[in-house]
């Protein structure tokens, strides 16, 4: 495993693919994060579709997604699940972010979250838009994450940093 990312650090660039509700329609596309740069990011990582906490913490984002956006920052939920499972996923519950699919866990191990048995800890990076980490939220146990207000309160310092 990875040493963990420290506040300040830049976060290491990937690519992953994934897709997005659009309407009816489910788009793939691959997501690149130095692409991203020049906006806050929030990059969700959960360890599985369609799963209890993990439903409740997606539904909560993509119900909150205005708040995100009224922030000008993005959020991309990731799990070791691939883009098919998301696409279910993201219909059955009208989830309206980037869900990726981090399959082989390269991207987790990167960051120092992943995890044996469950692929990777439930985790929140927020990047700032030079694509430095400022701040995160990794849990030692999957049951509970982080709220809306929680994010959104951290974005809002960001604009004051």
């Amino acid at each position: 495993m990875s040493p963990a990312l420290q506040t300040g650090m830049p976060v290491p660039d990937f690519t992953l693919p994934g897709g997005v509700l659009a309407g009816d329609r489910f788009e793939r596309n691959s997501y690149t994060l130095s692409e991203r740069r020049g906006r806050p990011l929030v990059l969700a990582f959960y360890p599985g579709d369609d799963t209890s906490v993990c439903t409740k913490q997606l539904c909560s984002y993509s119900s909150g997604l205005e708040q995100f956006q009224d922030q000008d920052a993005e959020v991309w939920a990731i799990s070791p699940q691939d883009v098919d499972s998301h696409e279910q996923f993201a219909r059955k519950h009208g989830l309206r972010m980037p869900l990726l699919a981090d399959t082989d866990r390269q991207v987790a191990r990167a960051l120092g979250i992943a995890a044996p048995g469950i692929g990777l800890r439930r985790s929140v990076f927020l990047i700032a838009p030079d694509g430095t980490l400022r701040w995160k939220h990794v849990a030692l146990f999957g049951a509970t994450y982080q709220s809306l207000d929680t994010l959104t309160g951290h974005l809002a310092a960001l604009d004051g940093a």
